[in-house]
């Protein structure tokens, strides 16, 4: 994905999230596809996912959170 169209996506974290600095933050505003990045690095690398891909991980994670 070119790099200019990262320019447009909007960076949220979850409301879960505290302030201890490991945190992911998801991205919104790309069509079918979901980019996560490290929240201490946000010029770091981008993860991209798909929509159904980045819906099994979070139903996978809440399966198995402790």
């Amino acid at each position: 994905m070119a790099s200019a169209n990262m320019l447009s996506v909007e960076w949220r974290r979850s409301s879960y999230s505290t302030n201890g600095g490991n945190c992911v933050e998801i991205g919104d505003g790309i069509a079918d596809t979901v980019p996560v990045r490290d929240s201490k690095n946000p010029t770091g690398p981008i993860l991209l996912a798909s929509h159904t891909s980045w819906t099994a991980f979070l139903a996978l994670a809440k399966a198995t959170t402790v």
